[in-house]
């Protein structure tokens, strides 16, 4: 797909988890298109994420050695988090396999304009 002269410009996100063990870099506009999840595992987590196809992420060198994962249910859902932290910066949801999710929070300060968030219902 080819970005048209409406397609917002991208800048590149950095962020990661709170130790900084885990470090990322996603390709994304500056305003933000966001969600909320009600599934079992998000309303407790309370994250508030944004996707982007999984080519626009890149995990930074010496990052994975500090991940895990835990699956449940079906176990599509892969809800990765640091090890040394406890952080969740960024999963891969149930419904879209061919994006990486990625937690607001967990962005470095300087690149998100706004960020517009939408409810989704993840329980159903």
């Amino acid at each position: 797909m080819s970005a048209s002269e409406s397609d917002p410009p991208v800048v590149v996100h950095s962020g990661g988890c709170h130790c900084r063990r885990v470090r990322w870099e996603a390709d994304a506009p500056a305003s933000l298109a966001a969600g909320t999840c009600n599934c079992s595992n998000c309303a407790m987590r309370g994250i508030t994420y944004f996707t982007v196809p999984n080519g626009r992420f890149r995990l930074r060198d010496g990052s994975e050695e500090f991940l895990t994962t835990y699956t449940f249910g079906t176990g599509t859902a892969r809800h990765i988090f640091c090890k040394v932290c406890g952080i969740t910066s960024f999963y891969k949801q149930r419904g879209n396999p061919g994006e990486v999710a990625l937690s607001v929070a967990c962005i470095d300060a300087g690149t998100v304009a706004r960020v517009q968030v939408t409810e989704f219902d993840g329980k159903n």
